[in-house]
């Protein structure tokens, strides 16, 4: 199995993706190990500050050395040389608010999973034409499930997954999983600045773990 499948692999099984962006190294470290205590297995930080280098480094090496099996990708990528400074940091995957040709080639050449933010049927062409497996809808909130259910049917081989407007309730999960999607990414609903800035990891944790188990009720079903 190539790395890319690997990453599609452990994102789609889990059901969603967590992502968060914390300028402060010892919350960032706190959040991932919360996530990994309960069984996450794929966490998209996201570059939102100058910190996010530095902190993702310190990341990667506490993955190494403390949570076997963790695939820690990285979001917010614009531009190439964002690429390649997390690609040398040892980022497992990339995700983008936007289709970024230059990257998708990159990363595609180094056999990594890139997926791009994707608003029309028209971006979604071009990313898969360059080869791009995963998509992201983004923004979720304004494209909805309506706009997914419309168009499942021309990109029979693509996965998809929501961002941003996912909320942690059954109503919203599963009206995106019953218009297509493989997972749904989940940022301040999941891991507000609040429950960061009180170091309130449990509540992460016990918040994680009940999306996680209305993901297997829904596809249950």
């Amino acid at each position: 199995m190539s790395t890319i499948q690997k990453s599609i692999e452990v994102i789609v099984n889990q059901g969603m993706l967590p992502l968060y962006f914390n300028a402060d190294e010892n919350k960032s470290i706190a959040v991932l190990k919360a996530l990994y205590n309960v069984g996450i297995q794929a966490v998209e930080y996201t570059s939102r500050g100058p910190e996010a280098v530095s902190n993702f480094k310190k990341m990667v090496e506490i993955r190494n050395a403390e949570l076997p099996g963790m695939l820690l990708g990285i979001g917010t990528i614009k531009n190439l040389a964002q690429a390649e400074t997390f690609y040398e940091a040892g980022a497992d995957f990339f995700i983008s608010p936007g289709f970024v040709p230059e990257v998708a080639a990159f990363l595609i050449g180094k056999e990594v999973l890139y997926a791009p933010g994707c608003m029309t049927p028209t971006e979604i062409i071009t990313a898969e034409n360059a080869g791009v497996q995963f998509i992201k809808l983004f923004p979720g909130n304004i494209l909805g499930p309506d706009f997914m259910s419309g168009i499942k049917d021309i990109f029979p081989n693509l996965i998809f997954m929501p961002t941003g407007g996912v909320d942690t309730t059954l109503q919203s999960i599963q009206s995106w999983f019953t218009a297509g999607v493989s997972a749904v990414g989940m940022g301040s609903k999941l891991i507000s600045k609040k429950v960061m800035d009180y170091e309130a990891y449990d509540t992460i944790e016990k918040e994680t773990k009940r999306v996680l188990e209305l993901i297997e009720t829904i596809r249950k079903k």
